[in-house]
């Protein structure tokens, strides 16, 4: 730490906190771990090892009551607890990161916005998926014009996991914010409207397929953009054979791409960003393929080397911005028009209807 960092609360010690969270904020210059809160007593104890220069508390009261020594907020822990945090943290004068999404409904998420900008803080949601590999070479290909114009978009994020998990991610309680739709599908809806802009129409797809689960674990939405754009989106824990990462057609050529990005993979397995130069970067052998013609399995198209992912890129955005000015890298009203997409999906899949925007 050096007397220029600035100094980070970050509440919640579960996977968000401690996978992504920590080990990322540790990772950046400009940023030191200042406190981490949990009333966990085992995760208590993992984060006094794994970042002992850290403060550990048991409550978000105890943080704010230090509000005057910290300069940013994070909010990773459930769901439900985001609004009011993220809402305490600005009436604090404290700038705020919240993992997604960002709140239950759009219009909470613009509440906070308002909030935010009326006292003048940074306000930015952690949309690590931007970072991707897949996703910055999908970017760059769409830069370079090498797809033409796109007509439609495929992305997936499937699962098997026959059995659930429980815990407050597949609770059927309302307040929790659970299922997927609202889980993985914040990252999907949130690529789709960053890669060909906003959503004109919605339909979805949602149902509850595993024995004793409660909530959604397999669901499709679709989007038609106000661009001509359509993407399709797949989110599912119930898939038993994985389709492509990204299936993505232009006029051009079209762009297939398997497996997930390696990141989330290492930081589970305690890799740190900055400890080698081989960060974010996968084998040739998961590239994707670019061509026409012809399946992708059967030799069809040339082999697109895949960028490396760079989740570190997102907390030096932030960083920059809170020293320098730099651009909030995912503002909250993007992740507002995420929600949007959302709930319309919700009422799709309930209704049975196309819901426009």
């Amino acid at each position: 730490m050096t007397a220029a960092d600035l100094r980070v609360g970050l509440i919640g010690y579960g996977l968000a906190g401690s996978v992504f969270h920590a080990p990322l904020i540790a990772a950046t210059e400009g940023l030191t771990l200042d406190t981490v809160v949990t009333s966990n007593p085992e995760r208590q104890e993992q984060a006094r090892a794994e970042f002992p220069e850290a403060r550990t508390v048991a409550g978000a009261d105890e943080l704010f009551a230090r509000a005057a020594d910290l300069d940013l907020i994070v909010v990773a822990s459930p769901n439900k607890t985001h609004v009011p945090l993220a809402t305490t943290a600005l009436q604090a004068g404290l700038p705020v990161v919240v993992d997604k999404p960002i709140a239950g409904t759009a219009a909470e998420a613009r509440e906070l916005a308002a909030l935010a900008e009326d006292r003048g803080l940074l306000l930015s949601v952690f949309q690590n998926r931007r970072w991707d590999n897949d996703f910055l070479t999908l970017r760059k290909l769409l830069d370079d014009g090498e797809l033409g114009d796109v007509w439609r978009f495929e992305s997936r994020f499937e699962r098997w996991r026959p059995q659930p998990k429980g815990g407050w991610r597949e609770s059927g309680d309302p307040a929790e914010i659970g299922g997927l739709l609202y889980d993985l599908g914040s990252h999907v809806v949130d690529q789709a409207l960053t890669l060909f802009g906003p959503a004109a129409s919605v339909y979805a797809e949602a149902d509850i397929r595993r024995p004793g689960a409660s909530i959604d674990d397999d669901t499709f939405i679709a989007i038609t953009h106000a661009s001509g754009v359509r993407s399709h989106l797949y989110v599912s824990a119930t898939t038993a054979q994985l389709g492509p990462r990204f299936r993505v057609l232009g006029s051009k050529a079209g762009y297939v791409k398997y497996g997930l990005d390696t990141q989330e993979a290492a930081l589970r397995e305690g890799e740190r960003p900055g400890t080698t130069a081989d960060w974010g970067r996968e084998p040739e052998s998961l590239w994707g393929r670019l061509g026409a013609g012809e399946s992708p399995l059967t030799g069809g198209g040339s082999a697109v080397p895949t960028l490396s992912g760079d989740y570190p890129a997102y907390y030096a955005a932030v960083a920059r911005a809170l020293s320098d000015g730099g651009t909030n890298p995912v503002p909250a009203l993007e992740a507002a028009a995420a929600l949007d997409v959302l709930e319309a999906a919700r009422r799709s899949a309930h209704d049975g209807v196309v819901v426009k925007l």
